[in-house]
Formats: structure tokens, C-alpha cells, sequence
């Protein structure tokens, strides 16, 4: 293993643990799949004692995908582990990763244990995780806050009972890359059986060093195994950026000396895939798959690259994925060359019915928009509409007035349960007006706590792509929508998050 570094992608897990973020069993199989295309290593599907939803999308991950190993995160109990067994049964290749806190402060505040308390029950978790699967990961939750002696003790203990990776978190982002790298190093160094593991590393953004953490986890303390999240997503200021780890290892293979399984053409699919479901927009600026990413606006920038790419560019967009040629179809195209441009950007429709749906789709939208951007492909086929077998609520018309000085007014006809509905309201603005006339006859009670829009692609002709951020009772849900129409879009978004509140399963809080 001394020349691979293991991608461990947790988008699913701890990615979707950021508010907003959580996803369907539909949106997390078709992750899934980009996420195989991508060729990550070990794919966290979910958490699947938390839900019976979180189950269903493990069990429904591990029965789909053959390439990737499929890993479901358990607590430190015999019902977890016996939960994520289940769920990964249909796995070719299924990991159990389970985790227990290890810091004084996770173990009194949190636990309510004693160290001697948290040391059986991690030789109990991995005992009988490791009678359930072959491969067992054992996390020691708030590691990098642990006393080592303490800690040397556990990992030593959980090596003898059969686990095969040890992960080893900065689960509050509290790790400075030179001290990170060098604590996973003398663990390594003190524990006599660290040589039977794989190790790795799990950081996180808050102080916005997850990916140099990460890497000097590797680089000082000789982790091969790194835990991250496509676009960094994650609860509070994130995780490890896969992207920026994949890209950084295989730039600069000089100084680390390793190799990378991934299909680096699969990054920037990938990210957009987990940007349009989630509702999460990529900053223009974000290292490898942000719009900026390879654009030169300075003179001389511009001239040096015009003359050699690699005076300013120390990778190709290409290489990740960026296409230079953006607009692809037009109305004129026919199903097969759309059923092409699906699978050219890693889109996968479970049936003829959806690919019927979505090509429904794209027709109406190339009558009103003259160039189909990829971003306008991926962004119809995200739409819940198409790939749901059932909704609670679906968008039919909406009819608007606004004029200067005079109050907004909108009315809109929705399904409810396939029956048709009629609301109307006036708003300060067109949106205020829409939102407020579905609300007239929904009344959910919810409290708007997001309205964004992002333009998919760089024109006034452009779909506009919404996204709205709903709490209601403690629980907090997106809804994303897309159309030329601004306003038909903040509609969608709308009803696409009531859909969420309305049949989203409760799920319990964890976090390796």
C-alpha cells in the first residue's frame, strides 16, 4: 500500500450531516454512481442505523455499485453494527466503520464514560463488527483532542480485534498541519501493531487547514487512507476537499511519491453533480472545479499561457473534467444525441421512462433558450420531477404581475397529492408574491432561512437556478429548481423543499 493513497469519499455521510444537504435515495444513488465513474476507492454510503431511509439508500448503494468498496458509518453498539451489516449484505467489497470518542472531554461531557469503559467498547464494536464483514474501520471520534498514551492504548487494543484501518480525526477542525502530521507519526511509532492497519486521516475546515492537515497526515505521519467530501461539503465549514487532495498528490507526485486511483476527468461531473442536488453553490473561486479555477484576466497572465499553458497553469482543465467546448445541443437535436450527451457527462437514468422525461424536458427548454449549455443538461435531470416515482407537490403554471409602484401579485396552479390547486397573494416582489400564493393553500409553517440564485451559465438567456433552505420543527431541507423564468424557478425550489419536509425521514446526528 506504501504506493497508493486510498480516496475515502464521505459526501454521503458527513458531507450530507451539513444542513440543507440531505438527500434522497434517488440523489444518493446517482452520487453514488459518479462517485464509482470517479473510481473513488471506499464510498460511505450513509449512517444506516439512524434512518429507515439512511438504510434503504446504504442497501440500495451497496446492491448497485461493484467497484467501489461500500462502507455505512455505526456507533460503538452491537444494534449499529448488526443495522450496517445488514444494509451492506448485497456489497461486493462492504466495509463496517465504527467510532467511539477518545478525547477527555467527548468521553465525560458526551459519553458519560471513563477511558476504561471507552477502551471495551471499542474491543467490543470491532470484535463483533469484524465477525459481521472482513473489513473494519475503527475511528477514534475528537482523535487529535485525545491523550496519547491513552489513545496508543485503544488503537493498539482494536488492531488485536481485527481492524483494518485505523482513522485517526480532527473532528472539530482544531489540527495545525505540521503538529497534525506529526501526532499521526509518533501514534504510528508507539503503537506496536500499527504496521497490521492502514491509517488515515479525517479533517476538518474549521480553521480552513482540512486539506494541508490532511496532507501532512500523509506526507509526516505516513496516513494512506484519506477521508474527504467532493466540494469540501460538510457540516459547518466542511471537510477535506476531495478535489483539491486528488489534484494536489497527483501535481506535485515528485514530493509525495504516490498514487491516486481516481479518474481525475470525472472531478469537475462529480462536483456539479453534488452542487445541483444539494443546492450547494461552488464559489467562483474554489481550487480545480470552481468557474475561476483556470481563467486568466490578467494581461500577462494571459500572454504567458497563450504562449506556454504551463508558465501559469500547473494542470489542464481538461484534466479534471472542464470541457472547452460548453454549448452541445440545440432544438433541432434528437433523443439519441441527448441520450449521448447524458452518458458523455456521467449521467446515468434508471429508466426509459425518466431519459422520456427529461428529453420532455430539454425540448421545451431549447423552444425558449437557443444554446443548451452542459449545465443546463445536468440541471433538468437533477430536477426531482423527472426522477421521483412520486411527489407530494408539483409545479404546473404560474401567472405574475409586477410594475413599478404598483404591489406584485402572483397566482399559481400546483399539484397536491396529483390534484391540481390554485393559490394567489400579493409579495413586496414577484418571488415574495409566488412563494406566499403556494403558502395561501399549504400552510407549512416553515421558515425560509436560504434564497439563493446562481445563473448556470454566463448569459442573460441564462437558466437561473434557485435554491431555498426550509426549517420547520428542527429539521432543515433544500429544494433546488432551475428555468429561464427566475421566478418559475423560486417556485420550483419552493415546492421541491416542502416535498423534502414532507417525507424526509427523521435521521440521527453522528460524526466520525
Amino acid at each position: 500500500m506504501a504506493d497508493k493513497l486510498i480516496i475515502f469519499d464521505t459526501t454521503l455521510r458527513d458531507g450530507e450531516q451539513s444542513p440543507g444537504a440531505s438527500m434522497t435515495k434517488d440523489e444518493k444513488l446517482r452520487i453514488a454512481r459518479q462517485l464509482e465513474r470517479l473510481k473513488v476507492d471506499v464510498i460511505e454510503a450513509g449512517f444506516a442505523a439512524s434512518s429507515n431511509g439512511d438504510f434503504e439508500a446504504v442497501q440500495a448503494i451497496a446492491n448497485a455499485i461493484k467497484d467501489s468498496t461500500i462502507c455505512s458509518l455505526s456507533r460503538a453498539n452491537d444494534r449499529d453494527i448488526s443495522r450496517a451489516a445488514e444494509a451492506l449484505k448485497g456489497a461486493n467489497r462492504a466495509r463496517i466503520h465504527t467510532f467511539i470518542a477518545t478525547s477527555p472531554l467527548h468521553m465525560e461531557k458526551k459519553l458519560r464514560m471513563t477511558p476504561e469503559q471507552v477502551l471495551e467498547q471499542a474491543k467490543l464494536a470491532v470484535r463483533f463488527a469484524r465477525n459481521q464483514v472482513a473489513d473494519v474501520e475503527f475511528s477514534a471520534e475528537d482523535g487529535y483532542r485525545s491523550e496519547m498514551d491513552f489513545l496508543c492504548r485503544v488503537v493498539e487494543a482494536v488492531i488485536k480485534e481485527g481492524a483494518t484501518t485505523i482513522n485517526i480525526p480532527d473532528t472539530v477542525g482544531y489540527a495545525i498541519p505540521e503538529l497534525y502530521g506529526n501526532f499521526i507519526k509518533t501514534l504510528r511509532e508507539r503503537v506496536p501493531n500499527s504496521d497490521k492497519a492502514v491509517w488515515s486521516v479525517h479533517c476538518h475546515n474549521d480553521l480552513g487547514m482540512a486539506v494541508a492537515n490532511s496532507l501532512a497526515g500523509v506526507k509526516i505521519g505516513g496516513a494512506r487512507q484519506v477521508e474527504c467530501t467532493i466540494n469540501g461539503l460538510g457540516e459547518r465549514a466542511g471537510n477535506c476537499s476531495l478535489e483539491e487532495i486528488v489534484m494536489a498528490v497527483r501535481t506535485r507526485r515528485d514530493y509525495f511519491s504516490l498514487d491516486v486511483g481516481i479518474d481525475t476527468s470525472q472531478i469537475v461531473p462529480a462536483s456539479r453533480m453534488v452542487s445541483q442536488t444539494t443546492g450547494f453553490v461552488v464559489q467562483p473561486n474554489k481550487a480545480v472545479v470552481g468557474a475561476n479555477a483556470f481563467a486568466h484576466a490578467s494581461g500577462i497572465h494571459q500572454d504567458g499561457v497563450l504562449k506556454a499553458r504551463d508558465t501559469y497553469e500547473i494542470m489542464r482543465a481538461e484534466d479534471v473534467g472542464w470541457s472547452a467546448n460548453k454549448i452541445v445541443l440545440g432544438k433541432l437535436s434528437g433523443r439519441n444525441a441527448f441520450k449521448q450527451r447524458l452518458q458523455d457527462l456521467g449521467v446515468a437514468l434508471e429508466s426509459e421512462t425518466e431519459l422520456n422525461t427529461a428529453f420532455a424536458r430539454f425540448k421545451e427548454l431549447a423552444d425558449r433558450k437557443s444554446e443548451i449549455f452542459d449545465e443546463d443538461i445536468l440541471a433538468l435531470v437533477s430536477d426531482e420531477s423527472v426522477t421521483s416515482e412520486k411527489e407530494q407537490y408539483g409545479f404546473v403554471s404560474l401567472a405574475q404581475h409586477s410594475e413599478t409602484g404598483e404591489k406584485p401579485h402572483a397566482a399559481i396552479v400546483f399539484t397536491v397529492d396529483g390534484k391540481e390547486v390554485h393559490g394567489e397573494s400579493d409579495g413586496n416582489g414577484p418571488v415574495d408574491a409566488s412563494l406566499k400564493a403556494i403558502e395561501s393553500h399549504i400552510k407549512s409553517g416553515a421558515e425560509m432561512v436560504l434564497y439563493s440564485v446562481n445563473a448556470i451559465s454566463g448569459s442573460t438567456e441564462s437558466q437561473g437556478e434557485v435554491t431555498v433552505r426550509l426549517q420547520n420543527s428542527g429539521r432543515v431541507v433544500n429544494g433546488v429548481g432551475a428555468d429561464p423564468d427566475i421566478v418559475v424557478a423560486s417556485a420550483k425550489a419552493y415546492l421541491s423543499a416542502l416535498n423534502k419536509l414532507h417525507s424526509k425521514a427523521d435521521r440521527v446526528a453522528a460524526q466520525g
